[in-house]
C-alpha cells in the first residue's frame, strides 16, 4: 500500500514537471520517514521501495504521451445527390445538409530507450472509430458501396523505431508519414486555418500519407532533410476525383510491395520566421496487387508516378502566411484506366476487386495560399497566450488536369475560397469558424458551406 501511494505520488510529480524524482528518493543505509497521503501518519521508505520509486520515475521521465483531435460541424448549402455533376440542372435547388464529425482523434505514445534508441507511435481513430464505411459513389449509378480503407477498427498512423547518431543523422524504420506536400508534413489541426485539412492536397494525394518504410533524416541550424524508401502505391485504387489519394490504403492485412518508391524532402530556415520546403516522390504503381495482369497489352505499363511539391510558411508577430504548389504526373494513366475498368473480366466475374473502375488523369495539379492576421496582437495583454486570427484561403485543384478523359470530368476542376476565424485561447487549443465556397465552371452548381470546429494538439507528458 505504501509503495503504491509513493508510485502514484511520483507519477503526479512527473506529470507536474518534476523530472528528478529518482534523486529525491535515492535510497541510503537509513530509512526516511514520509507522510501517509491518506491517514497523515508517518511511514518508513525502505531501500527496496526507494529503488522501485527510482526505476518508476526514470521510466516516466523517458515516456512521451500526447495527441491531437478535432470535432467539427458543417452545413452544406448544395445538393449531395450522386448525380449532381451528371445533371446539375436537376439539383440546383436541392435542400442543404448538415454533418457532425470527428475527423481525426490521435494518441501519441513514445519512449526513449537510451543510447540513441527510441520508439514513436500514433494510434488514429478516423471519423469516430472504425475505418469501414458505406458511401454513395458520385458519378456512378448511385449504388451504396462499402469502403474498407485499411481494414480493422483503428489505424496505426505511425510506428517506428529510431536510432539517433547525430542531430544531422538519424535512421528510423516502421510505419512512417511520407513527407510529401505541406499537409502530410504539417497535419496537426493547429497547423492550418480551415476546419478540415486543406482540401486540395487532401483530395489528390494520400493524406495523412503513411506507409511502412525506412528513412534517414537530420537537421542542422538552417536545413532539414529526409530521404525515405517504401512500397509503391496501388494503381487499382486510383480514381477520377481522387487521383492517387487512395493508392496508399490496402483492403488486406498487409501492404503489397511488388513495387517500390523513394521520397525526398528538404526544408530551409535561413530567413527568420520563414520556412521554405520542397519534396519529391517517384514510384511504380501498376501490378502492386495480389493479381497480376495476363494480357500482353500491359507488359510495358509500370504506373510510374512522379510528384513534385513546394511549400512555405512565414510567421511574425501579426501575420501567418502559408502556401503550396503540387504537381503529379502519371504517364500510364490510359493503360491503368483501361485495366481498372475491365479488371473483373480478367477473372470472368466481378470478384470484389478494390478497383474504383474509374478513369485516371495523366496529371493532377493544386496550388493554394492562406493568410491570417492576429487581431489580438495590438492589445497590450500581458502574460496572455491568446491569439485571434482572421484568415482567408484560396486554392485550385484538379485531379484531371490532363489526360484522355480530362474534358469529360470538368467537375474535377475546382476553385475553393474560405474565410473565417481561428481563436487560440492557448497555443495547443483552437476554435475555428469558416465560410467556404467551392466554385466550378458555369455548367455546375457552386457549393457553399459553413463549418465550426474545435481541436487540440499537444503533449501531456514529454520525455527525453
Amino acid at each position: 500500500m505504501k509503495l503504491g501511494l509513493i508510485l502514484i505520488t511520483s507519477a503526479l510529480a512527473c506529470f507536474a514537471g518534476v523530472t528528478n524524482v529518482s534523486a529525491q528518493y535515492k535510497p541510503d543505509s537509513t530509512e526516511t520517514p514520509a507522510p501517509d497521503a491518506v491517514s497523515g501518519a508517518s511511514y518508513q521508505v525502505t531501500p527496496e521501495e526507494g529503488q522501485s520509486i527510482g526505476k518508476f520515475a526514470k521510466a516516466m521521465s523517458r515516456l512521451s504521451l500526447g495527441g491531437y483531435g478535432e470535432a467539427a460541424y458543417t452545413r452544406n448549402f448544395y445538393s449531395q445527390h450522386f448525380n449532381r455533376y451528371k445533371s446539375p440542372e436537376d439539383h440546383k435547388d436541392d435542400p442543404s445538409h448538415g454533418t457532425f464529425d470527428l475527423p481525426h482523434v490521435v494518441i501519441f505514445i513514445g519512449y526513449d530507450f537510451g543510447k540513441g534508441w527510441s520508439m514513436q507511435s500514433e494510434i488514429e481513430f478516423e471519423h469516430g472509430g472504425a475505418e469501414s464505411a458505406v458511401e454513395v459513389e458520385a458519378d456512378e449509378s448511385g449504388e451504396y458501396e462499402q469502403e474498407i480503407e485499411r481494414g480493422g477498427e483503428v489505424a496505426i498512423e505511425q510506428f517506428y523505431i529510431q536510432k539517433t547518431f547525430f542531430p544531422w543523422l538519424n535512421v528510423r524504420g516502421g510505419e512512417l508519414v511520407i513527407p510529401i506536400g505541406e499537409t502530410n508534413a504539417h497535419h496537426m489541426p493547429t497547423e492550418f486555418f480551415t476546419v478540415y485539412r486543406p482540401e486540395g492536397e487532401d483530395s489528390i494525394l494520400p493524406c495523412t500519407w503513411h506507409q511502412v518504410g525506412i528513412s534517414v533524416w537530420g537537421r542542422v541550424p538552417q536545413w532539414g532533410y529526409e530521404v525515405l524508401f517504401t512500397s509503391g502505391l496501388d494503381s487499382e485504387r486510383f480514381g477520377n476525383d481522387s487521383f492517387v489519394s487512395d493508392g496508399a490504403t490496402s483492403p488486406y492485412e498487409f501492404k503489397i510491395a511488388n513495387n517500390y518508391a523513394v521520397a525526398l524532402r528538404v526544408d530551409n530556415y535561413s530567413i527568420k520566421g520563414l520556412r521554405l520546403s520542397a519534396s519529391g516522390y517517384y514510384g511504380r504503381s501498376f501490378d502492386n496487387t495480389l493479381k497480376s495482369h495476363t494480357s500482353s497489352t500491359y507488359d510495358d505499363c509500370h504506373g510510374d508516378l512522379w510528384i513534385g511539391t513546394f511549400g512555405f510558411q512565414y510567421k511574425d508577430k501579426h501575420f501567418l502566411v502559408r502556401g503550396n504548389f503540387d504537381y503529379a504526373h502519371l504517364p500510364d494513366a490510359d493503360l491503368i484506366t483501361s485495366f481498372n475498368k475491365t479488371f473483373p473480366s480478367h477473372t470472368g466475374s466481378n470478384d470484389g476487386t478494390p478497383s474504383k473502375h474509374q478513369p485516371v488523369g495523366e496529371s493532377a495539379l493544386m496550388y493554394g495560399i492562406e493568410a491570417g492576421y492576429d487581431v489580438l496582437s495590438h492589445l497590450n495583454l500581458r502574460n496572455n497566450d491568446a491569439k485571434l486570427y482572421v484568415f482567408g484561403r484560396y486554392e485550385y485543384y484538379n485531379s484531371m488536369e490532363s489526360g484522355t478523359s480530362a474534358s469529360t470530368y470538368e467537375w474535377c476542376k475546382k476553385n475553393r475560397f474560405a474565410v473565417g476565424l481561428n481563436y487560440f485561447p492557448l497555443p495547443d487549443i483552437v476554435i475555428k469558424a469558416e465560410y467556404s465556397y467551392r466554385g466550378f465552371s458555369s455548367t455546375y452548381n457552386n457549393e457553399p458551406s459553413v463549418s465550426l470546429g474545435i481541436a487540440y494538439s499537444g503533449w501531456f507528458l514529454n520525455g527525453k
